[in-house]
């Protein structure tokens, strides 16, 4: 499986014949000057946690560009069905459900945050619940987007229903869970074989760096995968 971060919660993962981009924050991202026509290029779907701008990013133009399966909860597709993307390319579901993805499914689960979008004049729009994303791929590796979140009890019960092997986790603070607590749920909740921390550096507002989360993850420090921008990796 080949990895790639794009600053923020921006993800492109690659296993088999899927070809996968997760909360596609690109234009506009403080992080990545690179654009999304070449991050998109072979993309088979696009997968969003939630409805904030800093995770849909790019999702409309790269679905309608490249004719990916978007895949989010129902408003967050019905959403973009108004900004022009094909009803034939929604694969909408909700916290509890499953979709078949054809090499992969997605199964959402929860997140503690919130979901809207702004549409200028201070105005937002309600985009449902957020969620956290289980990959389950045809080859029995497994991978868990949590999305925008805090810790939360039932993070166990994520783990006994889906034994995810990569974490994929918000380090930043203030908007989700800092690195000391995203260290608590890592080793509390999880036997991950790989943790890549994400959702820091990309605004002041938020932790700068993983330090705190290395740190705090003490013994399991060896696990975690600091990844750098644009710069693909194995797992």
């Amino acid at each position: 499986m080949k990895i790639t971060w794009y600053g923020h919660s921006a993800f492109r993962v690659e296993a088999g014949d899927a070809q996968i981009l997760i909360d596609p924050f690109l234009s506009g991202n403080p992080k990545w000057d690179g654009g999304w026509e070449e991050v998109a290029d072979g993309v088979t779907h696009v997968l969003l946690t939630h409805g904030h701008d800093d995770h849909i990013g790019d999702a409309a133009d790269i679905v309608k560009k490249t004719g990916a399966m978007l895949v989010a909860n129902f408003e967050v597709c019905m959403y973009l069905v108004g900004q022009g993307v094909g009803e034939d390319r929604i694969s909408p579901g909700n916290i509890g459900g499953t979709m078949d993805c054809g090499s992969f499914t997605t199964s959402f689960v929860r997140a503690d945050h919130s979901s809207s979008s702004q549409t200028g004049g201070g105005n937002n729009v309600y985009l449902g619940n957020p969620a956290g994303l289980i990959l389950h791929f045809r080859d029995g590796r497994s991978l868990y987007h949590m999305g925008d979140t805090d810790i939360f009890g039932d993070m166990a019960l994520i783990n006994e229903l889906h034994k995810p092997e990569i974490g994929i986790v918000p380090i930043g603070d203030r908007f989700t869970m800092g690195g000391a607590v995203a260290a608590i749920a890592c080793r509390r909740f999880f036997s991950f074989a790989k943790v890549i921390p994400c959702h820091f550096g990309t605004f002041p507002l938020i932790d700068s760096d993983a330090g705190m989360f290395l740190a705090a993850m003490e013994d399991d420090a060896g696990k975690v995968v600091v990844p750098e921008i644009g710069a693909a990796f194995d797992v």
